[in-house]
């Protein structure tokens, strides 16, 4: 199928679909004889592939990594189950990173609720922040 019709079916832009040929993510498709590129059936499975990978928060690198075991004839399952253990711990510390500012904002907001506007020092913008 054509690059607009890959566009089209899987949700993307003919930009996008570009640029994942040039990041090694898409392998360059056939041409027609006018030149126009003629991608096989398998690609929108591979580009379905990236949109869940990039929904898990992979980076293109990664997938790329992926891909590549994959079209090397092996199966990447450890190699994902390794890189979505990663991810995971990722999320968990940002989980906990933005637990934390949650308190301190709180907290500061919890301060700044009771203040006289008569009593703030005119040499600091906001003694809260």
């Amino acid at each position: 199928m054509r690059i607009g019709e890959l566009a089209q079916v899987s949700g993307t832009t003919t930009k996008t679909l570009r640029f994942y040929e040039e990041a090694g993510l898409l392998p360059a498709p056939e041409r027609t004889a006018g030149g126009y590129r003629d991608y096989a059936p398998e690609a929108l499975a591979r580009l379905d592939f990236i949109r869940r990978s990039r929904t898990a928060g992979l980076t293109l690198a990664q997938i790329r990594e992926v891909l590549d075991i994959r079209d090397a004839g092996v199966a990447p399952c450890q190699h994902v189950q390794d890189l979505l253990e990663t991810r995971l711990g990722d999320l968990d510390r940002q989980i906990a990173d933005l637990q934390a500012l949650r308190h301190t904002v709180a907290r500061l907001r919890d301060d700044a609720a009771t203040v006289d506007p008569a009593n703030c020092d005119a040499t600091t913008v906001c003694r809260y922040l």
